[in-house]
């Protein structure tokens, strides 16, 4: 009769998941929300995070301390459960390791005179963009989905439409704060303790434990003003892309391909709403996904190609329908009718998504859906996108433009200064018949390597251990673990991203 049962729930979770995921995780996601917006307001009003983050502080390194004196045989990570991450992934080793838990999600400092923001990991992107906006400020980088943490994108990385400008968002933040293996505090910034400072991105916990971040902000306008421009041929669509990424008078810079040669290149410009009559809030519950808003702009008369978006609106544009994922889960999410009456539930959280899926659906995943983002030098996008286009055949095909400066640390421009690179994040079904999930992320991890490429490491990384050396440059990463003792304390970067460590 059990078996029975798991059966049955199996086969609904596999062939009727839009049923469970309205039904439930959307109820869920809602209530999560409320709580966590209501949480986020009060301790912001009453400012008792200052006082707060320093006890946190204090319980984190008691445990590292523990550690030390009692569990040294094994290696340390955070207790953070792998279902809670944006990663469709989640880590095999957090049973076999001795687990810390990190319980920091506040803004601790909005310092306008200096122009940064001091914050908790576990802040949020919706958080951030909620405060500072109203404040008139913003943060350089804002990657748009909502529950993107300020840890992950400094442990793993993020980046933005703005990133043309700003480059990626660990070039946005000027001071981290971190706990190392022996339990000492220590802090590090652009001009002291640089070694450290320049090793912590793209670490992902395996020098120390991200305790706060400093992080610059930018004025900000009310409104962007957004042209749409459709291409119809992929070398034009190079020529205009490229043009607009070294144009930094553009605020922000995006494309979109729905076909190899068929997209549409945004560029955006924030501005002050007093000469504007009229505005898209494209953010509202009964809007259409801005995916397919932008679909809609490729045989448009010119006139309708430029519009203005409330800031906040537009950062977070691809967060109701997680790009355009969603679709595959819920098919129906973009009709008017769900959107008029259900809209405003939308998207799930990605966590709960994540603890819901049973082993048919992680299998799925795995062979039949692919979820990549790769950095790629500006110059070789349009061979990636042919390349991409013979290996998956997958659309819409997101690019975003960043700066990739020449700091030492993981990831770096080849060259003697900054580089433009572009982000090409490819996420859906496979349309290509001989799609297989090891041997092609193999073919494409290769070429991504041999033009200096980087693998966003959220995905599913099946690069040996020296062909991930070969992509990332450790030299500056092990001199740090080494001087901290940080072998014993903590696993490689590899060790906690290839395939064989993630289910």
């Amino acid at each position: 009769m059990l078996k029975f049962l798991d059966n049955m729930v199996e086969h609904v979770l596999l062939h009727y998941r839009w049923f469970f995921v309205v039904f439930f995780l959307l109820p869920l996601s809602v209530i999560y929300e409320i709580y966590s917006l209501a949480r986020n307001w009060l301790i912001f009003k009453l400012n008792t995070a200052p006082q707060q983050h320093e006890k946190r502080v204090k319980i984190i390194q008691r445990q590292v301390k523990e550690w030390k004196a009692k569990f040294s045989n094994r290696q340390m990570c955070t207790a953070r459960p792998g279902w809670q991450t944006m990663s469709f992934r989640q880590g095999r080793y957090k049973s076999s390791m001795f687990n810390v838990r990190i319980g920091m999600y506040d803004i601790l400092e909005v310092n306008v005179d200096e122009k940064y923001v001091r914050v908790e990991p576990m802040v949020t992107m919706g958080q951030l963009s909620r405060t500072l906006n109203q404040l008139g400020w913003t943060i350089p980088v804002l990657p748009e989905i909502d529950d993107l943490t300020v840890g992950g994108l400094i442990m793993g990385t993020g980046v933005e439409t703005s990133s043309h400008k700003y480059g990626l968002f660990q070039h946005t933040c000027r001071a981290f704060e971190v706990v190392l293996c022996d339990g000492s505090v220590v802090k590090c910034s652009r001009t002291d303790n640089v070694e450290l400072f320049h090793a912590i991105p793209w670490s992902h916990g395996t020098i120390g434990f991200l305790l706060a971040a400093d992080i610059d902000i930018v004025p900000a306008r009310k409104l962007v003003k957004l042209h749409y421009q459709p291409v119809h041929n992929l070398k034009k669509a190079i020529q205009v892309f490229k043009k607009a990424s070294y144009d930094t008078s553009n605020d922000f810079v995006e494309a979109i391909m729905f076909s190899l040669d068929d997209g549409v290149v945004m560029t955006g410009v924030m501005v002050d709403a007093d000469n504007c009559t009229k505005t898209n809030e494209i953010g509202r519950w009964y809007k259409p996904w801005f995916f397919k808003h932008v679909e809609s702009k490729l045989y448009k008369d010119m006139k309708y190609l430029t519009e203005y978006i409330p800031l906040r609106h537009y950062y977070h544009r691809h967060t109701r329908s997680l790009f355009w994922e969603l679709q595959n889960i819920v098919p129906f999410g973009n009709n008017f009718l769900f959107r008029l009456l259900l809209g405003w539930t939308m998207p799930p959280k990605v966590s709960l998504l994540k603890l819901t899926q049973t082993k048919s659906i992680k299998k799925l995943y795995e062979t039949q859906h692919i979820i990549q983002d790769m950095l790629i030098p500006i110059e070789k996008l349009e061979d990636a996108i042919i390349m991409f286009n013979k290996k998956v055949e997958v659309y819409p095909l997101w690019l975003c433009p960043f700066k990739l400066t020449d700091d030492p640390g993981f990831v770096h421009s080849h060259q003697s200064s900054s580089e433009m690179y572009v982000d090409v994040g490819v996420y859906g079904i496979p349309g290509t018949r001989d799609y297989e999930a090891t041997r092609t992320t193999r073919e494409i991890e290769k070429f991504v390597s041999d033009v200096h490429g980087y693998q966003m490491l959220y995905a599913d990384t099946y690069t040996t251990r020296d062909e991930f050396r070969k992509m990332f440059d450790h030299t500056l990463y092990d001199k740090m673990r080494k001087s901290l003792n940080c072998e014993k304390a903590f696993s490689e970067v590899y060790d906690k991203v290839n395939k064989n460590a993630r289910i």
